[in-house]
């Protein structure tokens, strides 16, 4: 028993002289200062010094660059607002807008058929049916329309037979119309000459 003890003293002791000896051969690291240099060891690694030149310089060049374009909106060509009492007139209005200029304008137009009914209808209104009936058929086809129904349109006056015998014997199946109705009464009359007129004022 005393020998085994020995013996495990000696190997307790063999084993932490071992963990010396390792811990010794591998250092942790060896450090050396000196002004300006560092040198360190760490397992068979040496690192170099590092050293800094004097006057060693560092230039920065920046440019930079900027472009806009800016347009502004341009200004509004208004179209003139056209007001008509007269409900057979449409007015017509508009405009156009650029950059540098504008331009609008405007203008009435009046519905020929519209105004005829509407004055056809005053006519009426006052006990002018003849009248009335005349002015229609001064539409083309208002006339053809009475004539193909034998309901003729009022000629000078007549009516019925007495306006269709003038239609065919005096216009020639015609559309009567005033300045044909003006022609043909011209043609009717004599001219008479200056020489008349004058001896006519003298008497």
């Amino acid at each position: 028993m005393k020998y085994i003890k020995g013996i495990a003293f000696i190997l307790i002791g063999i084993v932490w002289l071992s963990l010396i000896l390792a811990t010794a051969a591998i250092a942790g690291s060896t450090i050396n200062s000196t002004s300006g240099n560092n040198t360190a060891i760490e397992g068979g690694y040496t690192g170099g010094a590092t050293t800094y030149q004097s006057g060693s310089s560092s230039n920065t060049t920046s440019t930079t660059n900027s472009t806009s374009n800016i347009r502004s909106a341009p200004p509004t060509a208004s179209a003139p607002g056209m007001n008509t009492s007269n409900n057979c007139a449409m007015s017509l209005s508009g405009g156009v807008q650029t950059f540098s200029i504008g331009v609008s304008g405007g203008k009435s137009y009046i519905d020929q058929n519209c105004e005829l009914i509407v004055l056809s209808r005053t006519l009426q209104s006052f006990g002018m049916k003849v009248a009335a009936i005349s002015l229609l058929c001064q539409d083309e086809r208002v006339f053809q329309a009475m004539f193909m129904a034998k309901t003729y349109c009022p000629v000078e006056g007549k009516i019925s037979q007495e306006a269709y015998d003038l239609i065919v014997t005096k216009y020639n199946y015609e559309m009567p119309t005033y300045e044909k109705y003006v022609e043909l009464e011209k043609q009717k009359k004599p001219k008479i000459k200056v020489d008349q007129l004058k001896s006519t004022r003298i008497h």
